[in-house]
């Protein structure tokens, strides 16, 4: 099995770490979070990388050979300019071998069961919406409790991890976001499957505030112990 992990972005909203670095080397514990990746998916069978790199992309290619690649086969496929996600995926087309090939968003961690989306091609993880901010409980117009980001039932987002199958290079954009174009397509078509994982640990790191939340949720979950088991 093969990855294709998206880490061509600028990251603007997390300037200004990433004036200096890019976003997939930002630490989380100490250890950047292209690592935390390659590590999590080589934990479900992926020998193969193929990294879409594109701002300070020699950064994160040193970074990578410093530590010997990690015992596994990386491939880089280079943008000269955006391309968006599914302009990134199809420039990386040419790298791309099997019947199909897990994607993964250069900003994720998280401890999906990937088992359940292997066996489905075509599939979209899935997560419950999360409010952004905190919520209360009421009896009549009392607060009798607090609750922070709590979890909006039967909501699902896309978690940014998909299992495609090859069939799908040739209805990629080669300029532009596969969510919008390709898998609306395929949503119309229904032809593209949500696979939903509930009560998992799961962050997009978009921001300051997540880097904090996440590195927290990492050490109270022993993130290092489950990627390396």
């Amino acid at each position: 099995m093969q990855a294709v992990i998206l880490s061509g972005g600028q990251g603007t909203r997390l300037r200004p770490i990433t004036d200096y670095v890019p976003k997939p080397l930002i630490p989380l514990n100490n250890v950047p979070i292209i690592e935390w990746q390659i590590r999590y998916l080589k934990k479900f069978g992926v020998a193969e990388f193929i990294i879409c790199t594109g701002y300070k992309a020699d950064q994160i290619e040193n970074y990578l050979a410093h530590k010997q690649n990690f015992n596994s086969k990386i491939i880089y496929s280079i943008e000269k300019k955006p391309l968006g996600t599914g302009g990134a995926i199809k420039n990386a087309s040419r790298f791309i071998r099997g019947r199909s090939f897990l994607v993964f968003n250069g900003d994720v961690i998280t401890m999906f069961d990937l088992h359940k989306m292997i066996s489905t091609p075509n599939s979209i993880s899935l997560v419950e919406l999360r409010t952004r901010f905190g919520t209360v409980e009421l009896d009549g117009d009392k607060i009798v409790n607090f609750s922070e980001k709590k979890p909006v039932p039967n909501v699902w987002m896309n978690a940014g991890i998909y299992h495609l199958d090859r069939t799908i290079l040739k209805d990629l954009p080669t300029n532009g976001a596969i969510e919008e174009v390709t898998f609306r397509n395929y949503a119309n078509r229904k032809i593209l499957s949500g696979v939903k994982f509930k009560n998992s640990m799961w962050f997009s790191i978009d921001s300051h505030k997540d880097i904090d939340e996440c590195t927290r949720a990492m050490t109270k979950k022993r993130y290092a112990s489950f990627v390396s088991r």
